[in-house]
């Protein structure tokens, strides 16, 4: 299906509430990923075991949340009208989304939760060997950083303004590469092959220069990305060369803030991780010592049994 080239109103913050859509697949996934979600609290909860209501919230708000602020509500209806919209998309699919799914650890609440044949299952999902090659932090890191140059560099992001189903197969591919790089580096869930968090913040810090340089390349760019389709709106509203250097400084920032950001989320997970490496290991040398104490009384009980 080829995308009609309407033309529609000036684009406000009104718009984003008055041309919701709720009658798409992508709204349907999102409703059952919830439902799914919850159904496992509430099966643990049931059971008696805690969940934390953090993860909930991560999950459930900025997660699928943040996927249907871009796509369910009115922004989806600029996305191929002005180049800055869908960058807003860009950014939240692919970098906001898909790190408070991965805080929300979904697989480690549907291993707690399934019994016998489906846990089996998705333990061998887990642990098979494409998730293992998928999951390799510098795999995902190439498909993450690769992604957009090869969209918006080629002719293939023209091509997704003018079929439907393309344009919507690339906010999927958006959110899966985005979970793909940020489950292994600071997702809660039981992954094979997890790198120590000195190397996931390296690779976090890597991956700031490229969407610089994307940012300001696009920004500097005398050539329109979508080729002739933002002119051909003939938008009386809004210049396509204006709205695209909006777009790239929204790719640039963006991308730093974020990047930012999750190197400091990783350095708290970090010191964490180390403190409760502490404790156990504090833990482990108080049984030893008691284990040692009583040994000694033993010894001694058994030299003044002898004595006697």
């Amino acid at each position: 299906m080829v995308l009609a080239e309407a033309t529609p109103p000036p684009f406000s913050v009104a718009s984003v509430f008055t041309e919701i859509r709720l009658d798409s697949w992508l709204t349907v996934l999102l409703v059952v990923a919830a439902g799914l979600y919850l159904y496992g609290v509430h099966r643990l909860r049931v059971r008696g075991d805690r969940w934390p209501v953090s993860r909930t919230v991560f999950f459930l708000v900025p997660g699928l949340g943040g996927i249907a602020s871009v796509t369910v509500s009115g922004l989806h209806a600029y996305d191929t009208t002005l180049l800055s919209v869908h960058m807003v998309q860009h950014m939240v699919l692919s970098m906001v989304a898909p790190i408070f799914l991965a805080l929300g650890a979904p697989m480690t609440l549907a291993l707690r939760t399934l019994r016998g044949a489906p846990r089996r299952r998705l333990l061998a999902v887990v642990h098979s060997r494409v998730a293992t090659v998928l999951t390799f932090p510098l795999v995902a890191f190439g498909l993450f950083v690769a992604t957009p140059f090869a969209l918006y560099f080629t002719s293939l992001y023209e091509q997704t303004l003018r079929h439907e189903w393309l344009h919507e197969l690339t906010h999927a591919h958006f959110i899966a590469v985005g979970c793909l790089f940020f489950w292994p580096l600071l997702g809660l869930d039981p992954l094979p092959g997890r790198w120590p968090y000195p190397a996931r913040a390296l690779l976090m810090l890597l991956s700031v220069p490229f969407h610089t340089v994307l940012g300001l390349t696009i920004m500097q760019s005398k050539t329109l990305l979508g080729g002739t389709w933002y002119p051909g709106l003939h938008l009386d509203w809004s210049n396509p060369f204006d709205d695209q250097k909006v777009a790239g400084g929204i790719l640039w920032a963006g991308g730093e803030f974020v990047s930012v950001t999750m190197i400091a989320v990783l350095v708290v997970q970090w010191i964490r991780a180390s403190e409760r490496e502490a404790r156990r290991i504090d833990r482990e040398l108080d049984r030893q010592e008691a284990r040692e104490r009583a040994q000694d009384q033993n010894d001694a009980t058994v030299r003044s049994a002898a004595r006697d």
